[in-house]
């Protein structure tokens, strides 16, 4: 069963309420592999390189270990208890209702704000391709296009995430193939031999290691999303083995994607050449590397990583609203399923809210939907806190349970003690910087409404169902 029936309201076995394995092995490997691929790797690594110089490998190495920490965490709670909602569901049983309706309705947030940017940014370049249709026209077709692959199966969704991800996948390598071949002086007319650009622009850590820890908070965000494997493998059979082995690979994943793809960009381009920030750091190299068509090329690799982003949100959202309705936190409606176990009431109302916010960057001045989007800037460090802290009191709630535990958080629980001191330190540390305080001061107020609004709904569904009065089976008819 994708989803526990123990979870809400809805009953196993109910028809139009329940998710179907939809989803193959070859689409849960590909979707772990790459989800942790953004488009923040080819977009948002430019500014994160301006700020720490090559010292940003440092910045990286901090975030990745984070973020493997947290997935471990995650994937012990996963595997032992797989459910599409994850780490809201994990909250509700550990923390409260209340924590689980705040963390669940703060993540659907952050991805419906997710559906307005990449189809911007898909928009962007499509635009660029074919100037006589209107920017807000092709964000347009390609939310649709991707709302309605959603619509039909789990598996359409699965299908499209795949290829996306070869994709991605095949341009990482192959960049990194290029940029070896180059800095070894292997590939002819590169004029790239060594890695000198490291050190000989400052030092590697040219502007201090503050830097390095301010360049921490943008790389940070780029990794957001290597936690959907958990909520797609509950749609998939056996989630339990494909949840351990997304979780033991996100080591290398991280290693490879984004250690070694920015340590060959600091090398190939000197980390204040101008051209990083105007054309981004992977054109910048491909165009170093005196590879034809680098814009052209980057331009597909980004589209396609956009889409793949957008198509995720698509059905993230609609992932985490459907479980919010399962435990009573969202409306009814929500856990309506098609005959294909599709929640398509959840997709169309995420989708809905994301069309808005498509419409609010297109029609309201530039402030109102950057407003919108600085209420999700710090979501990222207050779900992997409550991942955390969740972790911290359901291993003892499953190991009194005796339940089985195919994945353990390593060493624990000092490693978990230590992200759940280490994440608020992040946050103070935001709040002093004058580029991160927006951002933290709009999180914290929906935060807050949330978690007002939660602990108020959660105590009247504890109320009511006090209130109802048992109910006895009559033998005798």
């Amino acid at each position: 069963m994708a989803t526990s029936a123990t979870d809400g309201p809805a009953r196993a076995g109910q028809p139009g309420t329940e998710l179907k394995a939809g989803l193959r092995d070859r689409h849960v490997t590909m979707i772990s592999i790459a989800g942790v691929i953004g488009a923040g790797l080819f977009v948002g690594s430019a500014n994160a390189i301006a700020t720490a110089g090559p010292g940003v490998l440092i910045s990286y190495a901090i975030a990745g270990l984070l973020v493997v920490l947290v997935m471990r965490m995650l994937g012990e709670m996963a595997a032992a208890t797989p459910d599409s909602g994850s780490f809201s569901t994990y909250a509700d049983r550990a923390i409260g209702p209340w924590a689980g309706f705040t963390v669940g309705w703060l993540y659907w947030w952050f991805w419906v704000l997710v559906i307005p940017v990449e189809a911007t940014a898909a928009a962007t370049i499509l635009n660029s391709w074919v100037p006589s249709v209107p920017q807000w026209t092709w964000a347009l077709v390609v939310t649709v296009l991707l709302t309605v692959t959603n619509l039909f199966s789990v598996a359409n969704y699965g299908e499209f995430e795949f290829w996306f991800a070869l994709l991605k996948v095949v341009a990482i390598v192959a960049f990194i193939v290029l940029g070896l071949l180059a800095i070894f002086g292997l590939l002819p007319g590169s004029g790239v031999s060594g890695v000198s650009h490291l050190v000989d622009s400052g030092g590697f850590l040219p502007s201090g290691f503050g830097a390095v820890v301010a360049a921490v908070l943008t790389t940070m965000f780029s990794f957001m999303g290597t936690e959907i494997v958990t909520i797609a493998a509950a749609e998939s059979d056996h989630p339990e083995e494909k949840i351990g082995r997304a979780t033991r690979s996100v080591i290398w994943r991280i290693s490879v994607f984004y250690l070694a793809s920015i340590l060959l960009v600091v090398a190939i381009v000197p980390w204040n050449d101008p051209a990083l920030k105007k054309n981004g750091s992977y054109q910048s190299a491909l165009d170093v590397l005196g590879v034809p068509g680098a814009k052209g090329i980057v331009d597909v690799v980004v589209l396609v990583a956009v889409a793949s982003c957008l198509n995720s949100s698509l059905y993230t959202a609609s992932r985490m609203i459907y479980s919010l309705g399962r435990r009573g936190q969202a409306p009814a409606a929500v856990v309506r399923t098609t005959s294909k176990g599709v929640p398509r009431v959840a997709v169309l109302a995420s989708t809905a809210v994301g069309f808005l916010t498509v419409i609010a960057n297109y029609v309201f001045p530039e402030k109102v939907f950057a407003t919108l989007l600085a209420t999700s800037g710090a979501i990222a460090l207050l779900v992997y806190l409550t991942i955390a802290i969740s972790q911290l009191r359901l291993r003892a709630k499953l190991e009194r349970a005796g339940a089985a535990m195919p994945v353990r958080m390593w060493a624990f629980p000092y490693l978990t003690w230590l992200v759940v001191i280490v994440i608020p330190v992040m946050l103070v540390y935001m709040a002093t910087r004058p580029s991160s305080q927006l951002d933290l001061a709009m999180t914290a107020v929906i935060a807050i409404a949330v978690v007002v609004v939660g602990v108020l709904i959660t105590r009247r569904g504890a109320r009511d169902s006090a209130a109802e009065p048992p109910v006895h089976s009559d033998a005798g008819g």
